[in-house]
């Protein structure tokens, strides 16, 4: 992976918020109105819901344009200046009754605005999650056994990619990749132990959730994907000697 340009604060902020809206109340929703569920995925260059329903249907985000894939039939429509009304309408998703995915997914706002689409924002948010999974699996495949793992998802309350690592002493250890949040507005990797114990140097866990690596840190390295694939290890390797 080639080095990643520095985050411009201002057009990611926006890049963030439009993206996390368009995720929460157009794939999260309209997955959640047929399925139940609205667990999203990343995939390369951009966002989508598993395959559901009848169809099956697949809604998902590809560059600056969203599609909607309902059995041989694709519709698309492109996010920039177009409202999120109009996209909703697009893959029947009704923003007229509730969705509740969680207290830290963004409201919906007004719905009747042309949305701003900072292409080159959008697609580092869109890179880093990419990045995220091949490292996800590739922790998880390198794991023993006797540690299992839950489903990677992309999360739209929190709008982070993860899973949860349990071992086979029975911590947890949650593993993950953040475009940025209230806590860090930069994107970041992160390994969060579900107990309070932070074992070995404690200037590894750097946060109030555990241990994080900022986007600048780990876009510099001469192999960014084996950086993050070390530290999220490093964090593993560190939980697992808290009962010895």
């Amino acid at each position: 992976m080639a080095r990643a340009p520095v985050v411009d604060p201002g057009g990611h902020h926006t890049a963030r918020a439009v993206l996390h809206g368009v995720a929460v109340h157009v794939l999260a929703r309209r997955r959640s109105q047929v399925s139940g569920r609205f667990g999203l995925r990343a995939v390369p260059g951009g966002i989508t819901t598993p395959a559901f329903g009848e169809g099956p249907e697949v809604v998902r985000i590809s560059g600056d344009t969203l599609f909607r894939e309902v059995a041989g039939e694709c519709s698309r429509v492109r996010i920039e200046g177009t409202t999120l009304e109009e996209i909703a309408a697009l893959v029947d998703a009704d923003l007229s009754t509730g969705f509740d995915c969680g207290a830290d997914a963004p409201p919906l706002g007004r719905t009747d605005l042309p949305l701003h689409w900072p292409e080159h924002a959008v697609r580092t948010i869109l890179d880093w999650f990419g990045l995220g999974w091949r490292v996800l699996d590739s922790v998880v495949a390198s794991q023993p056994v006797g540690v299992t793992s839950a489903t990677i998802q992309l999360w739209p309350e929190h709008f982070d990619a993860a899973t949860t690592l349990t071992l086979p002493t029975g911590q947890k250890v949650n593993l993950g990749f953040s475009p940025g949040d209230g806590y860090e507005p930069e994107p970041y990797v992160y390994a969060g132990p579900w107990s309070d114990a932070r074992p070995g140097d404690a200037a590894f866990w750097n946060a109030p959730f555990g241990a994080l690596r900022r986007y600048a840190e780990v876009s510099g390295a001469h192999d960014p994907e084996a950086e993050c694939r070390r530290f999220l290890e490093e964090g593993v390797r560190r939980v697992a000697t808290e009962a010895h």
